[in-house]
């Protein structure tokens, strides 16, 4: 634990999907057409589980690939262990879909808010084309947006983070200067706490079970602030402002 507060640090570094864009009900939605032919729908914390697994075997074996790209090979993955016959349009197209996944609904507003008090930077396991789509919906510019294309790597490599602080460094913000803010204790706040990152915990999942899209990380990371939503976060940022303004 930092000991530090909210608006001790200058620079709020975001995992997007799953902690900015609802990316679980894009996935589920996206899916649809493969769960419409089972003769018995899975739940959707199996559907997403079935992702998770797929996409972090296929992130491990291709960390080149785009995302966009990676996901067409998910969902012909998907339909194969399901035992479905799918065409590669269709796979294709659940790859594109990425710029139609909602934001959370209150992920704009928090980020208008956050904007005020910090840099904002993103640090997501994603493509370019497909960021810009998401990025439309967050109505935020970003200070600096990292993607797994820009790596050739996805989180929980330490290949993302150590990319990430060296190109923040040479913007003047040291790694004391960052928290580090997501919902993913696997892809992010694992690694993130490896490379002495402050974390801030948005627990989209409070409410359920299980991981959902993302792997289980084992023995759970220790991180320095949590909340429910951006919104809380965002609020509690604002206490603190007006409490030393």
């Amino acid at each position: 634990m930092t000991g530090k507060r909210l608006t001790d640090f200058k620079a709020l570094t975001f995992d997007c999907y799953g902690t900015l864009i609802d990316w679980e009900s894009g996935m589920v939605a996206g899916l649809s057409p493969l769960v419409s032919r089972l003769p018995q729908a899975p739940t959707r914390n199996v559907i997403l589980e079935t992702h998770a697994r797929h996409e972090s075997a296929q992130q491990r074996q291709t960390p080149g690939k785009p995302y966009k790209e990676l996901l067409a090979v998910v969902y012909k993955r998907i339909a194969e262990e399901w035992g479905l016959t799918v065409d590669w349009s269709e796979c294709l197209a659940y790859g594109r879909s990425v710029p139609q996944w909602p934001a959370f609904p209150d992920s704009a507003a928090a980020l208008k808010v956050l904007k005020t008090h910090f840099k904002l930077v993103i640090l997501s396991n994603v493509d370019n084309e497909s960021f810009a789509g998401s990025n439309a919906r967050l109505q935020v510019p970003f200070d600096a947006i990292y993607t797994a294309e820009d790596v050739g790597a996805y989180k929980p490599s330490d290949a993302n983070f150590i990319y990430m602080l060296d190109k923040l460094a040479a913007l003047g913000i040291e790694k004391g200067d960052i928290l580090h803010t997501a919902e993913s204790l696997f892809h992010d706040h694992v690694p993130g706490v490896r490379h002495g990152l402050a974390t801030c915990w948005i627990y989209r999942r409070h409410a359920d079970e299980g991981f959902g899209a993302t792997m289980d990380p084992g023995e759970r990371p220790t991180t320095d602030f949590r909340f429910n939503s951006m919104a809380e976060l965002a609020a509690a940022v604002e206490a603190e402002a007006g409490a030393t303004g």
